[in-house]
């Protein structure tokens, strides 16, 4: 099958639908990832097709609200994902909303939760402090390596190492999550942003895979312990919530 291109008068093979769907959801990621958008130029450049191409594919995301396109020509996350998003873990993102506003002033820094996604961990939902001027941000569908930071070391942390052999056969169990495991909260610094700590305390749902709740902060003179205590009663709350 063949189609054609209104916007620069090309006509070009049609991909595989799984290929089309694959290469949208690899757009979505880019934008997700571009406060400032990107345009069709780069949004075909990152995803290695030609322009037509990635064109076609955002004016199809473009009509489900899931990208919009500025002035400038530029596209960038639409609204439609918040919806997507609501429908993610909504339980969890409602029983921890509390609970990290209330970490977020106390401690004036972002707290967040974080998700297992394959080799990576996914900020779920974020709050910033209220009068946090300097505090790091940390944007929901942001990730990492599961490999790097508190996060991951948390959420490995409520696995045994059975269970985690069986998740991700061959990804090692860190000795930090054992540490972990015996005093409740994981701490790390300078693994996935050089000068940046992060605390975090796992949530352990019923049916499901651990998450994590956390803080990101730089370095500072506070003590890790009183951050970790604060971080994992705030887990805690959410537990018994759920």
């Amino acid at each position: 099958m063949r189609t054609a291109d209104a916007e620069h008068g090309t006509t070009t093979a049609a991909p595989p639908a799984s290929q089309t769907l694959s290469r949208g959801i690899r757009a979505l990621e880019l934008l997700a990832d571009a406060p400032d958008g990107r345009t069709t130029a780069e949004v075909a450049g990152a995803l290695g097709v030609h322009r037509s191409i990635a064109y076609r594919i955002l004016r199809t995301l473009e009509e489900h609200s899931l990208v919009v396109r500025d002035a400038g020509g530029r596209f960038r996350a639409g609204p439609g994902l918040a919806n997507l998003a609501r429908g993610v873990a909504p339980r969890l993102q409602t029983a921890a909303l509390p609970e990290l506003t209330a970490v977020a002033g106390e401690l004036q820094m972002t707290a967040f939760i974080a998700v297992w996604d394959r080799r990576h961990c996914v900020t779920l939902v974020a709050v910033e402090p209220p009068h946090g001027e300097g505090t790091l941000v940390q944007r929901p569908g942001s990730r990492h390596p599961f490999d790097a930071g508190a996060p991951g070391i948390a959420i490995q942390s409520a696995l045994t190492e059975a269970s985690w052999e069986r998740l991700a056969p061959g990804e090692p169990y860190r000795a930090e999550s054992r540490t972990a495991a015996t005093v409740g909260y994981a701490t790390s610094r300078d693994e996935v942003i050089p000068g940046v700590s992060s605390v975090a305390a796992p949530i352990r749902v019923r049916g499901q895979l651990p998450a994590a709740l956390a803080v990101v902060f730089l370095a500072g003179d506070r003590p890790l312990e009183d951050i970790g205590s604060r971080v994992a009663a705030a887990a805690n709350a959410v537990e018994s919530v759920l």
